[in-house]
């Protein structure tokens, strides 16, 4: 469940670092499957809307939640984008699944601020529930103007296997076991 930074926003449908996730574990572990249900311009409102439908078509075993991001550039409440997070954290949990945190990060243009209570939202979150968390997924690229689309939003396809390798370390002890 994410934004376009999961969806691949502006990439091919087999470049996005989701999209590598899939392909790794098709070669590792067959029977898993990798469901990419990011949106590009989705909100932690939209993602709350539709966990409980996403739950029940897919039955996941794992589910990561890489949302926030636009909630914050929009400057929707963060006490909302919480909630919808912690709406979502805790029906994937109901439904059986491992649930993975991906954060985000502001930029600085937002004061120190509310960059740091945004920070702070994901990692409250993850302690709160018990989840491990990604704190920042754009962290490996995040200072290269190059890694990014015109836009200097989107990641382009030569960085998304460094954002899956930034990704896998958190989310592969979540695939142990049934």
């Amino acid at each position: 469940m994410g934004d376009s930074l999961s969806a691949g926003y502006n990439l091919a449908a087999d470049e996005g670092w989701v999209s590598l996730l899939g392909q790794r574990l098709a070669g590792r572990t067959p029977a898993w499957r990798v469901v990419n249900a990011s949106i590009s311009g989705e909100t932690t409102a939209g993602g709350a809307a539709r966990i409980d439908s996403e739950l029940a078509t897919h039955r996941p075993h794992v589910v990561v939640i890489e949302l926030g991001a636009n909630d914050g550039l929009r400057g929707l409440p963060m006490e909302q984008a919480r909630a919808n997070l912690r709406r979502m954290i805790e029906a994937a949990q109901a439904a059986g699944a491992r649930v993975l945190l991906v954060g985000m990060e502001m930029p600085p243009n937002y004061g120190p601020e509310y960059t740091a209570q945004f920070r702070g939202m994901f990692r409250e979150l993850a302690e709160a529930n018990g989840i491990p968390l990604l704190p920042f997924l754009l962290e490996p690229i995040a200072r290269e103007r190059d890694a990014f689309q015109a836009d200097n939003l989107h990641p382009v396809a030569a960085v998304q296997p460094r954002l899956l390798e930034h990704v896998w370390p958190a989310l592969e002890p979540l695939l142990a076991g049934p």
